[in-house]
């Protein structure tokens, strides 16, 4: 499977946020203001009701397996999200690749130069989904790198990654590929679809991941963290790198704060998911907020079907009584328009409905 993903999308180049506010700021730069988001504070979160909490030990014990496959079915198809404990992920991985990722991003500048994005690439440092030099940014820095299959890396990326960094996020790309295919086949037991419509999409699937940083900003309530959008990809699983509360869903039309769980990941359905499941597990709006107190960082792993194969609505899951509610397309294909646009909601997967 040999694709080029520079030729996929690129992002126009942008400063360092990072850099930016590390300046004694009292306002921010007008290309970070945001009135065309919703206001990022809630004003009352007792109200709000909570994510669902999958114990994917529980799915191992013959007697509590099936109350677990109903709580994953109820939280894919209510939520679209939900956060996973006792995942199987050694404990002390997470913490190295936790302290490696703050470690990274606190690199000198001159040092991140060498992995800065290129022009007409999506990997690196940098923002994403920059199309237009009139567009309004993030209030965030990214990493962003494929992480497997190994050809797919770019050999100025992770094989430079510093040390120890590298090694440990090896062993954690390997471990959370086995965790996404386990959760993708019980949630194929879940709908009760064929199992080998799922394996065929997925089992030669492709990774990457996301590293974020939102450096503390002097007026939080006039920036977004991260646009509202779903993602596009199959699984996403995110790592809250630390405690700091940033990351809100959308749910009947309230944004609801997700507070970190230790020891948890958060995982969430793509679009490419919304489109296999055929519209029965949805892929949900969610964004990232700040504040003016303390930066924070998260990893999101993103799990997809393999680069040179077409995707569509499950043969298993169509019928008479729900038909295809989405055409088919190159797995390819979905990127490039994916990625070609600037982030907004779901407004890609809305072109593709029948």
């Amino acid at each position: 499977m040999e694709t080029n993903l520079t030729k996929l999308g690129g992002s126009l180049l942008v400063p360092s946020v990072q850099e930016l506010a590390k300046k004694p700021l009292n306002t921010v730069p007008p290309r970070y203001v945001r009135p065309d988001q919703d206001p990022p504070t809630i004003s009352n979160t007792n109200s709000l009701p909570e994510l669902p909490v999958i114990d994917l030990n529980k799915f191992c014990s013959e007697n509590l397996k099936g109350s677990v496959l109903d709580k994953l079915h109820y939280a894919c198809k209510e939520w679209g999200f939900f956060q996973l404990i006792n995942h199987g992920v050694e404990a002390s991985l997470v913490e190295r690749v936790k302290m490696g990722i703050q470690e990274f991003f606190n690199l000198p500048k001159e040092e991140k130069n060498k992995f800065w994005q290129t022009p007409g690439d999506i990997e690196g440092f940098g923002q994403a989904f920059v199309v237009s030099e009139e567009q309004k940014l993030d209030w965030a820095d990214l990493f962003y790198i494929v992480t497997l299959p190994p050809s797919l890396r770019k050999p100025y990326l992770f094989p430079n990654l510093p040390l120890p960094f590298r090694d440990n996020l090896e062993v954690y790309s390997s471990e959370l590929r086995k965790l996404a295919l386990k959760i993708l086949n019980i949630m194929a037991e879940a709908l009760q679809m064929n199992p080998r419509d799922m394996n065929d999409l997925f089992e030669e699937g492709w990774q990457s991941m996301r590293m974020n940083y939102y450096p503390p900003c002097p007026q939080p309530e006039l920036v977004i963290g991260l646009n509202s959008h779903s993602d596009c990809t199959g699984l996403t699983i995110l790592l809250q790198v630390n405690e700091m509360e940033g990351l809100q869903i959308r749910k009947n039309g309230m944004w609801v704060p997700v507070g970190p769980l230790p020891n948890a990941f958060i995982v969430n359905i793509g679009d490419m998911l919304e489109v296999v499941t055929n519209g029965t597990y949805p892929s949900i709006e969610h964004r990232a907020t700040v504040n003016s107190e303390k930066e924070r960082t998260s990893i999101a792993t993103f799990y997809t079907p393999k680069m040179d194969g077409d995707m569509g609505p499950a043969p298993s899951l169509i019928s008479a009584e729900r038909p295809a509610l989405f055409r088919r397309i190159g797995v390819e294909d979905f990127f490039k328009g994916f990625l070609s646009r600037e982030l907004k909601g779901k407004s890609y997967l809305d072109s593709l409905r029948v």
